[in-house]
């Protein structure tokens, strides 16, 4: 298992200083929001790319991959039912793909709960149809370029498409991909299912689990909230789980080096207790 951050936490901070700072409290690696570098990554030219992709490297960071995914730019939708805002959508997840390998990262978190949400008066079953054809149509380019695209359980609170573990296994055994796969998020997990331990054992055992999200319900870092993260962790520890967990926050209430150094010092003591 091995231990991440997501770089929104510093806000206004330089990437490279991210890198540096992450590195030094013992994180291995950086998910990255697209939107927090630019309004639409194709206005990040090959060589910033290539400039992000060593700055990490130079300190021993490797870069996770993306979440946050849709959040710029403005009017996309993967299950819309108007066929031209569904091929923008398209467009731009195989632009993110190609940026996240081009960055030397492996992880695109579909996230973005307001750009997948099944609206009043939409049917459900065919906006479940649209978002599956629209990633399948990603697909692709996800295995030409080595990403694999992994969908991610949300709370209810934020929207009403894919809240469960069964939600999310229930779309990858219909794409039926290897590049398509899912994620936990304890945040959600606690909230929806009543046991993020609980949700990453069923995801683990499914063998489609790729990646975690750190986080307590209340939004803030692991540590700094009620959710025990010790079950959690033993369950990724049994089920001999090498991915990337990252921790993602939502509360900005403490300085990040407040948070990204206290999160990581507790996971840390779990961990080593764990053996």
């Amino acid at each position: 298992m091995k231990i991440g951050i997501c770089n929104e936490l510093f806000q206004g901070w330089p990437i490279a200083q991210i890198f540096e700072y992450a590195a030094r409290l013992g994180y291995g690696g950086v998910e990255i929001a697209p939107f927090t570098l630019a309004d639409s990554v194709r206005d990040i030219s090959s060589g910033k790319r290539e400039e992000i992709r060593r700055a990490a490297a130079e300190r021993g960071i490797e870069i996770i991959g993306l979440h946050w995914l849709l959040v710029k730019p403005e009017g996309l939708y993967i299950n819309h039912p108007e066929p031209e805002i569904r091929r923008r959508t398209k467009e731009y997840l195989q632009e993110l793909i190609h940026f996240c390998a081009d960055l030397g990262g492996k992880i695109l978190s579909h996230g973005s709960p307001k750009q997948r949400t099944i609206q009043e008066g939409w049917n459900f079953e065919e906006g479940w149809k649209r978002a599956r054809e629209t990633f399948e149509d990603c697909l692709p380019t996800a295995e030409e370029r080595g990403v694999t695209y992994c969908i991610e359980p949300l709370t209810r609170s934020n929207t009403n498409f894919i809240n469960t573990v069964e939600e999310a296994l229930r779309l990858v055994a219909e794409i039926n991909h290897p590049n398509f796969q899912m994620l936990v998020d304890c945040r959600s997990a606690e909230e929806n299912e009543g046991s993020a331990a609980e949700a990453v054992r069923e995801a683990l055992t499914s063998g489609h689990l790729r990646h975690v999200h750190l986080n307590d319900v209340s939004g803030r870092g692991p540590g700094f909230g009620e959710v025990a993260f010790s079950p959690i962790l033993k369950e990724l520890s049994k089920g001999n789980y090498s991915g990337w967990a990252s921790v993602e926050v939502f509360e900005f209430d403490r300085d990040p080096q407040t948070i990204a150094s206290r999160s990581i010092g507790y996971l840390q003591g779990i961990l080593e207790a764990l053996g």
